[in-house]
């Protein structure tokens, strides 16, 4: 028991949850082992939200020497699949968390289920139901108003194994009736008045096919999953705090031996998203974005392609913490939390996004060097690389600008500025079209001043970024921003599609450094003063796509002011 202590890394803050666990650890409950499992529904792909239950569910069972149970909730099959189990385990495996063989699926225990509903009737304790949902209610009563005691309520034992046998072999049709748990219709606890564990839906399922046309409850079918299992501390949002009343009364109700603790804590909520399945969904569905993987999404499948490492996204989990507190966590911190990763792992690059050509007229037509850069000044080891430099080149618009503003240091007519890692240039004449928007610069370059220095001591106060045009690569940008323009998208009856972001992505054409042509999808770059990059799955080496996967700076901390 001691080694299971010793493994709670101490570089974890030490939760509420984490205390329990310890505490329950130490006190040799369970054996003192430790096994967590999380149980996602096989009907869509994860979200950042799934992610911290990820990250909690196996982090803890990690941290005590525990195992964690990767568990398919297939217990509703209408729009479960392999293709969102398959989904889900990849997912699992890029955060870093290895399920191993403890893959499981709800639908495993359909067998064991059906007996346990069996003996609850049996027990007295379950009955069959002919209510409709409509008469249901008229039973039920509300918050302030008890239930009353519905017909069927006192049928014999006999009578209801009658009927929830010719349930199960297909004799009436759906919605004739159901499986309730025969509690206390005047609990102050509508959970726990009398509540539905079974019912009739004729569905083909993904893996049983049509073998079974009764389909367990979620409230009935979690308890006796994670008993059966072995679990020891079930790990629920905060929705599940007034389902855990009947989660222990049905484990008592059957005599279960093994008695897991249900645990609640509040889910991760982010601004300028939306959460919703359903939403998520309908975003796909009505094409607003490119499918689950759009970058834009917060899915874990979104959130990959823009280029997020798991470690970023985990660090983010981490600081946010696990309360009892259902807050909203603003979306620049997950930003910082990228950044700071990104600033520390990520090799840097020059890239131009709107580029303008420049002709320096005093270098030979057809020289071309190699200037020395930095890989990463954050990281001595990462070491520098060449930098093609010619006599033709281009910079961003925006490094221009044909009369200066105060204060406007970058590069203007009969103005000096350094270019990065290369040398001191000056313009000294504009080209423009007919219609007078400037097409080229045309500069000389002082050959005195490689590597940014001036051996005359002089200064320049500008640094600007280039790619050679001969050996550049032209490239598609891919400006990802917040899908939504509000903190929280559909607040107050409004419909959440109309406060889209309309420039939550901006495509434009422009060119980096060689060496980024086969750069290779899930591997940041940072491309000086733009930001930080990957290459998308369209890319390829005859037109690199680059998705933005953050900007530099947080340009929405302003917007909000």
């Amino acid at each position: 028991m001691s080694d299971i202590i010793e493994n709670n890394d101490v570089n974890t803050p030490l939760d509420f949850i984490r205390e329990i666990v310890t505490e329950e650890v130490k006190a040799g409950k369970h054996g003192g082992k430790v096994v967590t499992r999380f149980p996602p529904e096989p009907n869509g792909y994860l979200h950042i939200g799934h992610a911290k239950a990820i990250c909690l569910d196996f982090g803890i069972a990690e941290e005590f020497g525990g195992k964690c149970n990767l568990r398919m909730d297939d217990t509703n099959p209408t729009k479960e699949n392999m293709e969102y189990v398959e989904s889900i385990i990849d997912d699992v495996k890029w955060l870093g968390f290895d399920p191993e063989e403890r893959v499981y699926f709800a639908s495993d225990y359909f067998e064991e289920m059906y007996r346990c509903a069996v003996e609850l009737i049996k027990r007295g304790k379950a009955y069959i139901c002919e209510l409709s949902p409509e008469e249901w209610k008229e039973y039920c009563g509300n918050l302030s108003v008890p239930g009353k005691n519905p017909p069927g309520r006192s049928r014999s034992i006999e009578e209801n194994l009658d009927l929830f046998e010719r349930m199960k072999n297909g004799e009436f049709e759906d919605g004739k009736m159901v499986l309730r748990a025969k509690i206390d219709m005047a609990s102050p606890n509508i959970n726990l008045r009398d509540p539905v564990i079974y019912r009739i839906r004729r569905i083909h399922h993904f893996r049983h096919g049509d073998k079974w046309c009764i389909y367990p409850m979620y409230d009935f079918a979690h308890p006796l999953e994670d008993a059966i299992e072995g679990v020891t501390h079930s790990l629920c949002t905060l929705e599940f705090e007034i389902h855990r009343p009947f989660y222990d009364w049905l484990l008592e109700a059957l005599d279960y031996p093994h008695r897991p603790r249900q645990i609640e804590f509040s889910r991760l909520n982010l601004n300028y998203t939306v959460m919703s399945k359903r939403k998520l969904l309908q975003l796909v569905k009505e094409n607003h974005v490119s499918g689950w993987d759009d970058p834009r999404m917060p899915t874990i499948r979104g959130i990959r392609r823009r280029g997020v490492p798991a470690s970023a996204l985990k660090k983010f989990i981490k600081e946010c913490g696990i309360t009892k507190f259902d807050g909203v966590t603003d979306y620049a911190k997950f930003e910082h939390c990228i950044r700071e990763e990104l600033n520390a792992t990520c090799d840097r690059f020059l890239g131009v996004i709107d580029p303008l050509e420049v002709e320096i007229i005093n270098y030979p037509a057809e020289g071309i060097e190699d200037l020395d850069a930095i890989n990463n000044p954050e990281d001595p080891a990462a070491g520098s690389r060449k930098l093609a430099f010619g006599r033709t080149l281009y910079i961003d618009k925006a490094d221009f600008m044909l009369e200066p503003v105060k204060g406007y240091f970058r590069l203007a007519p009969d103005k000096e500025v350094r270019l990065r890692y290369g040398y001191f240039i000056k313009c000294v004449d504009v080209v423009k079209d007919a219609d007078g928007n400037v097409t080229k610069l045309l500069c000389t370059y002082d050959p005195e001043t490689r590597g940014g220095n001036a051996p005359d001591g002089r200064k320049v106060k500008g640094t600007i970024h280039w790619v050679d045009a001969a050996t550049a690569v032209p490239a598609e940008f891919r400006l990802y921003d917040r899908l939504f323009t509000v903190e929280n998208p559909g607040a107050d009856g409004v419909d959440f599609l109309t406060q889209m972001n309309p420039d939550s992505v901006k495509l434009v054409q422009g060119f980096v450094e060689r060496g980024l042509e086969n750069s290779v999808p899930g591997k940041p770059f940072q491309l000086e003063r733009q930001g930080y990059f990957t290459a998308d799955l369209d890319s390829t080496s005859a037109k690199p796509v680059f998705n933005r996967t953050v900007a530099l700076k947080d340009s929405w901390a302003k917007k909000a002011k």
